[in-house]
C-alpha cells in the first residue's frame, strides 16, 4: 500500500477513477434523499403571522412586510446579538461572513435579511467593521425573537430548544451545553437558526425554522471543506488523526469574530 502518513493511499489514475465512480454512486444517493427531503420541506404546513412585528433598520421602524423589499419570500439569519453585548458572536459571525451579493436570490424572488436583539445601532456599527452588506435590522424591544426561539426566556415565552421544551428537555439529554434540563440561569439565551417566511399579497406566513446542526452548511465553508482531504479539521471527523484538530469548530477555542484572525 502506497500511503504518505495518514493520507489518502496513492494510486493511478485509472484505479482513481474506479474508486470515483463508486463513491458518486453514493453520492447520488444523498442528492436524490435530499431532494426528496426538500420536497418534504416544502410540504410542511405555513402559520400566519398576525402579530406587528416592528423592527428598526437604516431608514427607521419598519415591518415584517417591509423586510421583503417588495419579494415573494424571505430568508432570515437570527444572528445572536443581545442588547448588551460589545460585538455580535463569532460564530454567526462566521455565517455572516460568507453571505455574499445577493443578486441570485434576489431575481429567485426571495430576499435574505439578518436580525438580531441588539439595537440597530450596534448592528450597523458592527457591520461596517466587518465589511458586510447584507441587511441587518433590529428586533429590540419586541417579541419577535421569544416568539421564534431565537432568544429563550421562560419569563416572556415558551421556552422550545431545537424544538423541545422544557419538560421534553428534562425528560431526554437536555440542553446541548449541558445534556441537564433548562434552569432559570438560561434565561436570555440567543440561538442562531434560520427562518424562512412567504408574502401572499399583504399577508406573511412563517414556512420553516432550523437551528443546531440545520444551518451547518451556512458556516465556515463547510461545504467546501467537506470535499477535501483534511476536511473541517476537527476533532470528531474519520479517519481519526488525519489532521490536527483547530479548534475553530462552533464555540471552539480558537473561534474569532472575522476580523480577530490573523494573517
Amino acid at each position: 500500500m502506497n500511503r504518505i502518513g495518514n493520507l489518502p493511499e496513492v494510486v493511478s489514475p485509472e484505479d482513481w477513477l474506479v474508486a470515483r465512480r463508486e463513491l458518486l454512486a453514493r453520492e447520488k444517493e444523498v442528492t436524490r434523499a435530499r431532494d426528496r427531503l426538500n420536497a418534504e420541506r416544502r410540504r410542511l404546513p405555513m402559520v400566519r403571522i398576525s402579530k406587528a412585528y416592528v423592527f428598526e433598520g437604516p431608514d427607521g421602524p419598519v415591518s415584517l412586510l417591509d423586510l421583503f423589499a417588495g419579494r415573494q419570500q424571505l430568508v432570515m439569519h437570527h444572528f445572536m446579538f443581545g442588547p448588551d453585548w460589545d460585538e455580535g458572536c463569532p460564530s454567526c459571525s462566521s455565517a455572516a461572513d460568507e453571505i455574499g451579493n445577493l443578486r441570485q436570490l434576489h431575481v429567485r424572488n426571495t430576499s435574505l435579511v439578518a436580525v438580531s436583539r441588539a439595537p440597530y445601532e450596534k448592528l450597523a456599527a458592527f457591520k461596517a467593521r466587518l465589511g458586510w452588506t447584507f441587511p441587518w435590522y433590529s428586533s429590540y424591544g419586541s417579541d419577535f425573537n421569544y416568539d421564534f426561539h431565537a432568544t429563550l426566556d421562560d419569563r416572556v415565552a415558551p421556552v422550545l430548544l431545537h424544538f423541545r421544551t422544557q419538560e421534553e428537555l428534562a425528560a431526554e439529554k437536555g440542553t446541548p451545553w449541558t445534556d441537564g434540563p433548562w434552569t432559570p440561569d438560561m434565561n436570555g439565551e440567543e440561538m442562531p437558526g434560520i427562518s424562512t417566511f412567504l408574502r401572499v399579497d399583504d399577508d406573511v406566513f412563517h414556512t420553516y425554522s432550523t437551528f443546531g446542526r440545520g444551518i451547518e452548511d451556512f458556516h465556515n465553508c463547510y461545504r467546501y471543506l467537506d470535499l477535501t482531504v483534511l476536511g473541517r479539521q476537527e476533532a470528531w471527523e474519520k479517519p481519526a488523526g488525519r489532521a490536527e484538530p483547530l479548534g475553530l469548530h462552533v464555540g471552539g477555542p480558537a473561534m474569532r469574530v472575522p476580523d480577530r484572525y490573523e494573517g
